[in-house]
This record gives C-alpha cells, sequence and structure tokens, in this order.
C-alpha cells in the first residue's frame, strides 16, 4: 500500500483504542502494521453492534492491519514476537507499567535486538505515582484530569463526562504523532529511542491551551472556576438548535442587525468583549430568548450574510450527509468480506505528494499468521 510510512513495519501488542486507534492511523498512511492477539482476540472484537460476527468498534480502529495469533504466555510466542521485532521499525504496547518487563518484552530487551527500534509505552495514568498500577478506563482519566468539571463548565456544577471516549481518542493521535517524531529523529541519528506517553498527561495538556488560564499565573491561580462562554453556545430555535459564536464586537454587531434587535447595542454590558465576557450568563440568556422564535435555517442565513459565526446542530445521521462533510469526501464506503459493506470516516490527513491507496478491511482474527511467522520462521 503506498503512502508517506510505506516501508515502515509496525509490531502491534496494543489492545482496545488508545493504541489501534494509533496503530490504524499510521496504516492508513502506509504502514506495514502487523497486529499480535490473543486466542479470543481483540476486546473490541466481542462487544456490540456487529455484523457477520465483527464489531463495529474493531473494524473502525483496525483497517489496513494484518492479524497474527500469538500466545503470550508461552516462551515460543515470545520468540516468536522477538523475531518480528528484530525486523520491525516500531513496537507498540499498551500494557500497564511492568507488564512488558515480566513478559520479557520490555524496551531494554527489544533495544538490544534491534538498536533502531521504536518503543511505544503507552498507559493509563503514567509510569510511576500512586494511580501508576490501577486499571484504567476512559472516564476515570475524565475524572483524574478535571476534564469532567471543564465539562460541567463550573466547579459548583456537578461533573459531566464527555460521552465519548476523548482521552483514549487523543492519546491515539498523540501517539501517532510521536511515533512518526521519532522516526524522522531516527532518520538523522541512526538510533531507535523508547517513547512514553500516558492518558492522563494527554489530557491535561490537551485542557492547558484553552481551559486553564486561571491556573496559568503562579502566585494568582483562580480559586473556583466559573462557567466559560464557549461551553453554552448552542440555542434552541423554532425547529431545532443552532451554535452562534458572538467573540468581536463586529460579530455583536452582526447578531443586532440579522435579528433587528439595535437596542441590544446600547446595553452597557455588551459594549466590548472583554464586558460581554464578564456578563456573559446575561450575554447568553439575551441571545437565546433573542433567537428562539426564529426558524433555524432562516437565522443561520441571516447570520451568515452579517457574518456572524454560526453553523446548525446536527445529529449524527445528519452530519454524515451533510453537503459540507460530502464535499470533504470525509465518508468512504467499501466492501469488507465478512462484515459486508462499510461506511467509514477516512484518515483526515491528505498526502498530496505520496497519497495512500485503497483501504484494506479490518483482518478476521489470526488471519496471517501463518503468512507472517513463515517469513521470520528461518530468523
Amino acid at each position: 500500500m503506498p503512502g508517506p510510512l510505506s516501508g515502515v513495519r509496525i509490531i502491534d501488542l496494543s489492545n482496545v483504542i488508545s493504541g489501534p486507534m494509533a496503530t490504524m492511523a499510521l496504516a492508513d498512511q502506509g504502514a506495514e502494521v502487523i497486529k499480535i492477539e490473543r486466542a479470543e482476540g481483540d476486546f473490541t472484537r466481542h462487544v456490540a453492534n456487529r455484523r457477520g460476527g465483527m464489531s463495529a468498534s474493531y473494524l473502525n480502529n483496525n483497517r489496513n492491519k494484518k492479524s497474527v495469533i500469538v500466545d503470550l504466555k508461552d516462551p515460543d510466542g515470545i520468540a516468536t514476537v522477538k523475531r518480528l521485532v528484530s525486523g520491525a521499525d516500531v513496537f507498540v504496547q499498551n500494557f500497564r507499567p511492568g507488564v512488558a518487563d515480566r513478559l520479557g518484552l520490555g524496551a531494554d530487551v527489544l533495544a538490544a535486538l534491534n538498536p533502531r527500534l521504536i518503543y511505544m509505552s503507552i498507559v493509563g495514568f503514567g509510569f510511576e505515582g500512586p494511580l501508576a498500577d490501577k486499571p484504567t478506563y476512559d472516564p476515570l482519566i475524565q475524572a483524574v484530569s478535571a476534564l469532567t468539571t471543564v465539562q460541567a463548565g463550573s466547579d459548583e456544577v456537578r461533573p459531566r463526562l464527555i460521552r465519548t471516549i476523548l482521552p483514549d481518542k487523543l492519546t491515539a493521535v498523540q501517539a501517532s504523532q510521536a511515533i512518526t517524531a521519532a522516526l524522522f529523529a531516527r532518520e538523522r541519528t541512526g538510533e531507535g529511542q523508547e517513547v512514553r506517553l500516558s492518558m492522563l498527561d494527554t489530557v491535561v495538556s490537551f485542557l492547558w491551551n484553552s481551559d486553564m488560564g486561571g491556573h496559568t499565573f503562579v502566585g494568582d491561580e483562580t480559586q473556583t472556576e466559573d462557567a466559560q462562554s464557549f461551553v453554552d453556545l448552542i440555542y434552541e430555535v423554532a425547529d431545532g438548535y443552532a451554535s452562534i459564536s458572538v467573540m468581536q464586537d463586529k460579530h455583536w454587531e452582526g447578531l443586532a442587525r440579522a435579528t433587528s434587535r439595535p437596542d441590544i447595542l446600547l446595553d452597557e454590558r455588551f459594549t466590548d468583549a472583554e464586558l460581554r465576557d464578564i456578563n456573559r450568563d446575561a450575554r447568553l440568556h439575551l441571545t437565546q430568548t433573542i433567537v428562539s422564535g426564529f426558524k433555524r435555517d432562516e437565522l443561520l442565513d441571516r447570520l451568515e450574510l452579517e457574518g456572524v459565526p454560526c453553523a446548525p446542530v446536527l445529529t449524527r445521521r445528519e452530519m454524515r450527509t451533510h453537503p459540507q462533510v460530502q464535499a470533504n469526501q470525509s465518508i468512504v464506503e467499501y466492501d469488507h468480506p465478512v462484515a459486508g459493506r462499510l461506511r467509514q470516516a477516512r484518515n483526515p490527513a491528505q498526502f498530496l505528494g505520496t497519497p495512500t491507496g485503497e483501504m484494506a478491511p479490518a483482518p478476521s482474527l489470526g488471519e496471517h499468521t501463518d503468512e507472517i511467522l513463515e517469513s521470520v520462521s528461518e530468523i
């Protein structure tokens, strides 16, 4: 398969989402990803929403890969993985800290076999510390990272989970970027390295860019967080919902013109960006009152004519048929030999100089075991 990572071989022992989603991104970009699975397979093979015995979760995180069954409790299985690693570029695992070492597949051991190897370790809370050995699931990371209180909007409001596994998926994106950075460094130095990444660090870093301003200036920390205006920019209109982002003076003025409410420009609470932020609760309530009688498409047309940032709030079904998503060709369809016709989102990055080929369907459990193991049997 062509692509910018064509020729890169990845041995992937990761399971569930954070590792598999990362290696799928690399596979989408041309890397050969050999997925090492237990006899029972990746956990996501067994979750709900299935067809032809294959789950959507597994299919959506493991396309363009090869599946090999290896018993990691058997010394021969460990020896097999080591043979594969000796000719690989990248090794990925998301076991709890210390598990890979106990299996005999730690970074030092594999680096001795292959000094050019990029060894990617993904964990939940961290590699040391009081939570390092805890079982990790996405809601726990949301809780400890403060993402749940950011989502709530205020420290005084009941914390809320984001209803998608954001920490898992953010970690996958970060992992894929880190792996390619390490590969680039190897091109310059000739040496591999271990890369360590935790889900907790990933989310903390993600939040800091926009949600931790009250904790940036040492000695002037915010004691209790108030709701951020960005949280509530969804407005109910006569026939649905719309998102409207009034950030600058020109947007506030455009809102006044679009809704025939010039009086809001005279309100001293909203005469500049700082005052609109200080009085955001009143501003949001007023905006909701103003737009509630409009039909969505009429309102959006009026706002767009005045240069006010706005968009419809779409359901999942509406999203996949929206003209912008279709124009982007964000979603593709292809046939899986077992699960039938599939619809999936393509990798968002497009490489015009090294374009990728057609998607290869996620493999059946152990589909490539004989092919791959025969290729290393003589090593």
